[in-house]
């Protein structure tokens, strides 16, 4: 009889780092959030012409006709004391109403064309979170919003009569991406519950275009009755509307720290409602 001692055989040591070629999902998916980013950001870029430069250029004749229609270059508007010129004052408000325009449509696409479409799987069935299926899209929607504005910034920076250079850069690119950014949460909120392509219609008509065009775009509301100077308040597109002037002449219609704290609690809150809408699968999942 063998005395000797029973030894259990051991697991067999794993290497401290994958064989090569052996994709390890860490922490974050970077590659396939990456990856979804692209494919997003080349759909838009393979009609650029309809998604870039179309609203870019509609809203560059925005500019033509109000300049010509309320007297040339000679008009200026009082903001906070301070007299602007009215082609200079309405730049800002037009770049990032284009801006608006563009992210919202962007964003509000990819999850309500899957349902229509039947390919909403392309997007669950990836190895991405929540998380990185939301930043990925939100990230692809500032993106052609940064598209539609540089190409905005370009041609008003080309026209006779009309000053666009920042005197407060930071302020641009500031209110420019967490402006962006609520409007994308938005949009992205509006493909959540959007079932067909009236329902995306019906946002972008009775929602997204009154408040756009009603924040402070074309007018300072320190001309405004009090009550509509409250509505104004009211309304999140005007703190980026002003914001973003801000970073152009120095100048807002609301102090732009306030504003600036109101769209990052948007931002939170309106992110944190895709993120709990997305994880229970709410409309998309069956």
């Amino acid at each position: 009889m063998n005395d000797q001692p029973k030894i259990a055989p051991t697991a067999p040591a794993l290497p401290p780092f994958p064989e090569p070629g052996v994709p390890v999902i860490r922490n974050i998916n970077w590659a396939g959030s990456w990856a979804l980013y692209l494919k997003e950001v080349r759909r838009f870029m393979k009609v650029q012409l309809q998604t870039v430069w179309g609203p870019a250029i509609t809203t560059l004749l925005f500019l033509v006709i109000f300049i010509v229609a309320l007297g040339g270059s000679g008009r200026t508007v009082m903001l906070r004391g301070q007299a602007v010129p009215f082609a200079d004052f309405v730049a800002p408000g037009l770049i990032i109403m284009g801006m608006i325009n563009a992210c919202f449509a962007n964003a509000s696409f990819p999850l309500m064309v899957g349902k229509v479409q039947g390919t909403l799987v392309d997007y669950l069935m990836p190895p991405i979170s929540v998380g990185e299926l939301l930043g990925a899209l939100v990230a692809s929607s500032v993106t052609r919003a940064l598209f539609v504005g540089s190409a905005l910034w370009a041609a008003m920076a080309l026209w006779p009569g009309v000053h666009v250079t920042p005197a407060h850069l930071w302020a641009v690119l500031w209110f420019a991406l967490i402006g962006t950014s609520f409007i994308a949460f938005l949009g992205v909120l509006t493909s959540i519950w959007a079932d067909k392509f009236d329902h995306n219609a019906a946002v972008t008509n009775f929602l997204i275009g009154p408040l756009a065009l009603l924040s402070g775009t074309f007018y300072s509301i320190d001309r405004l009755p009090p009550f509509f100077q409250a509505i104004s308040h009211a309304n999140p597109f005007f703190y980026i509307i002003s914001g973003f002037r801000y970073g152009f002449v120095a100048a807002a219609d609301t102090n732009i720290i306030v504003g600036s704290s109101v769209l990052l609690a948007l931002n939170i809150g309106l992110g944190a409602l895709c993120y709990m809408l997305l994880k229970r699968g709410w409309k998309i999942k069956a």
